[in-house]
Parts: structure tokens; C-alpha cells; sequence
């Protein structure tokens, strides 16, 4: 037993390892001189056709192992390109000018007869998604960093993060100087954006009923493709409460004015929500016993005011066994980083196994729990009471009555 117990821990630390390495290249121009320089992780999931009405979703991490074919340095232009496995690719071009240089494009190519990232799939052919990133106004002679995870949603969806990445190399030595992205940057009374990236997994507190009204409850369902049905099944009223500086807010995740995406997969599975003001992203991930959400990032994007965005990676939340959902209908407050807190309201999700767009029976928190034998122990108090009233009159009765008979003896 032990063995078992150490081999599934040894084979969950090798896949956090695998998951968790970081890319490092150079790039030179003519002169063999440093022009370009990255080291950073991503990851993209990406759905594919397997027959033709069913589909599966890989996740493809970059590994340390690339080359950096196709990279050019030019004065105002640059392109960073890595290559990897069977004719895959991932490219980001870039502009400068006087002051500042800035991302212009992500290009993904990836190759559908690589059997060893796409196993089963009926097309041979590579195909090429591009997505606009979130790289601006990079200083000149400094390097953009990002430690929070940044999303770009193509028809792949793109995680990038821990970001150390300089376009413009001068002299060729990679610049000491950062410019921060705008996650990272911490909260003063003038910055433009919010940071929030602790580790720290979020416990379920009581806190005070927020001010807004309980938002609506909406039904949200991932669908992989045509003709084909739901492979993510989630229904819950969600309010988030954000804090930028000392000024708190909330805010509702309106339902009917909400676009729903994401991806489902074997042993991961992504629910994006995305409005006008909130676009939420939530990551859950099995192993062969339990699901759970793992993944939480959030950005807000008000009417007036800055842009706050707030990620965790490290929770543990809504955890069920797998071939079940999970179901909480009491109202629940999770702080999920120091700034961002979840409020959720007739909770009910399942985002591994559904069948036929019906959820399996639910795990419920421990809320509905207790609230559910509510009602059996107070009938049964009740009854309890009943009955200790009747044998008291009974042993009263019975004393009076061997009383009396003994006096008229």
C-alpha cells in the first residue's frame, strides 16, 4: 500500500515538475550580439477533431527544448519564433519606436499528425491561430515582465506567465531595467491596474451580505463543437467583490449578457464567462478520484474606473468525487486572493463526465448539508420530548392509581 501511495505521489511531483519548467532563449543578430531575449512559460489548450462529431482538448505546454529558426532582429522590427515536436511553432512579433516597442502579434502553429499531442485526430494538417497580446509600451532598454498569468483567447486559448522578455536588445547585454505588465503593478492611488497574485489557497469564510441585490442565477454550458453536446455543465449567481487602493466594490455577473467559451479535456477543463465589465475564467483539473476548481482569473473592466485583474492557481475548491457534480445552494464567500473575493449562490457544477446535458448526482457542501438534517433532528427532538412527557403522566398516573387502591384496602 505504502509503495502505491509513494509511486502516485512521485508521478504527481514529476507532473507538477512538467508542467512547471520555464523557456529560456537568445537570440543574435549578424554580429553575434544578444538582440533578443525571452524566458517565460506557456501553455495553450487546444480542442481537436477526433471522429467526426466528437472532439477532445490537449493541453500543450512549451517545453525547455526549442530553437529559434525564423527569429529575426531588425531596427524597428523583431519576431521571436520557437519551434518544437513535429513542425509545431509559437511566434510573437514586435515594433519599436523612439521610446517605447510593444507586441503586435502571436501566431500558434501547430501540427495535427503529431500523434504525440494529438492523438486520434482525423486531420494531418497544421493549422495557424493568430491573437493580439497584451505587450504595450515597453520601455526602451528595459525588459517586460509579467509573474501574473495573462489569457488570449483565439480559438486556442493561450496562458502566458512568468514573463521575462526584452525585444530590443542594445549593446548586447539584456537590460537590468523592467517594465512591469499591468498585473504585476502594485496598488497606489494613481496606478492603472491592480496586482493580486497570492498562492495562498482561499478558505470559506462568513463575511457580511454584500451590498448589491443576489445576482441572478445563470446556466452555463460548454459545447465542443457542432452537432455534439455539452461536455461542461455549470449553473450559479456570482458576485465578485474587488478592491483597488481602499475603495471597495462589487459587482454582478449578469447572465443574459454573457458569452460562454471554454474547452474540456481529461484531466483539465476551462469555463470562460465574459461580459462587457467581467471576463472570468475558471480551471478545473482531476486526478482518478476527485475534481476540484483549481484555477481562478478574474479581470474587471468597470464603466469608470481602472482595470483590476486578480488570479490564484492554487485552489482547491467545489471538490467532488469524479462521476458526481457539485452542488452548494447556500450562499458561499471565498477569499480568493487579498483583494478579490467570490460570492456564489445556488452553486451547482460538474465539468468532467456529463452525459446527455444532465448533471450526475451531486456532492453537496457542507451548508446544504447541515441545513438538510435541519428538519430530522428537530422532528426528532420533538418526538424524543413527546415521549418522555407521555411516560411521565403514565408513571404518575400508575403511582395515584397503586395509591389509592392501597387506601381502600
Amino acid at each position: 500500500m505504502s509503495r502505491c501511495i509513494f509511486l502516485v505521489l512521485f508521478l504527481a511531483l514529476v507532473n507538477e515538475l512538467h508542467l512547471s519548467h520555464t523557456t529560456e532563449v537568445a537570440v543574435n543578430d549578424k554580429d553575434n550580439k544578444l538582440c533578443l531575449y525571452a524566458n517565460l512559460m506557456v501553455n495553450f489548450s487546444v480542442t481537436y477533431e477526433v471522429t467526426p462529431n466528437q472532439t477532445q482538448v490537449v493541453l500543450i505546454v512549451l517545453p525547455e527544448n526549442v530553437t529559434t529558426d525564423g527569429s529575426t532582429c531588425e531596427n524597428t522590427t523583431s519576431t521571436l519564433k520557437l519551434n518544437f515536436g513535429d513542425g509545431h511553432s509559437w511566434a510573437i512579433n514586435f515594433t519599436k519606436n523612439t521610446e517605447t516597442y510593444q507586441a503586435d502579434a502571436i501566431v500558434f502553429a501547430y501540427n495535427l499528425s503529431d500523434s504525440s499531442f494529438f492523438p486520434g485526430s482525423v486531420s494531418n494538417e497544421t493549422k495557424s491561430v493568430t491573437g493580439k497580446p497584451a505587450i504595450t509600451k515597453v520601455g526602451v532598454d528595459t525588459y517586460y515582465s509579467c509573474k501574473s498569468e495573462v489569457l488570449t483567447e483565439m480559438s486556442v486559448t493561450q496562458t502566458l506567465y512568468d514573463v521575462a522578455l526584452q525585444a530590443f536588445v542594445t549593446n548586447g547585454s539584456k537590460s537590468e531595467n523592467e517594465t512591469l505588465c499591468a498585473a504585476d503593478i502594485p496598488t497606489t492611488s494613481s496606478a492603472p491596474t491592480t496586482v493580486v497574485t497570492p498562492t495562498a489557497a482561499p478558505t470559506s469564510i462568513p463575511t457580511p451580505t454584500p451590498t448589491l441585490p443576489t445576482p441572478a442565477t445563470g446556466v452555463y454550458k460548454v459545447v465542443p463543437g457542432e452537432n455534439s453536446t455539452a461536455c461542461l455543465m455549470a449553473t450559479f449567481g456570482l458576485q465578485l467583490g474587488y478592491k483597488q487602493g481602499q475603495k471597495e466594490e462589487t459587482i454582478n455577473l449578469v447572465p443574459n449578457v454573457t458569452h460562454v467559451n471554454g474547452t474540456c479535456g481529461v484531466n483539465v477543463s476551462d469555463l470562460v464567462l465574459t461580459s462587457d465589465t467581467i471576463n472570468a475564467m475558471f480551471t478545473f483539473t482531476k486526478d482518478s478520484n476527485k475534481f476540484r476548481l483549481h484555477g481562478l482569473n478574474i479581470t474587471i473592466t468597470p464603466a469608470t474606473g481602472v482595470v483590476f485583474t486578480a488570479s490564484n492557481t492554487n485552489l482547491s475548491l467545489w471538490e467532488a468525487t469524479v462521476g458526481s457534480s457539485y452542488m452548494c445552494n447556500k450562499e458561499q464567500t471565498y477569499n480568493v486572493t487579498d483583494t478579490l473575493t467570490l460570492y456564489t449562490f445556488e452553486l451547482h457544477i460538474q465539468p468532467f463526465g456529463v452525459k446527455n446535458e444532465q448533471f450526475e448526482t451531486a456532492e453537496e457542501c457542507q451548508d446544504d448539508t447541515a441545513e438538510n438534517w435541519t428538519v430530522p433532528i428537530a422532528v426528532g427532538v420533538a418526538l424524543t420530548l413527546l415521549i418522555l412527557i407521555v411516560l411521565l403522566a403514565y408513571f404518575i398516573g400508575r403511582k395515584r392509581n397503586q395509591g389509592t387502591g392501597y387506601e381502600s384496602f
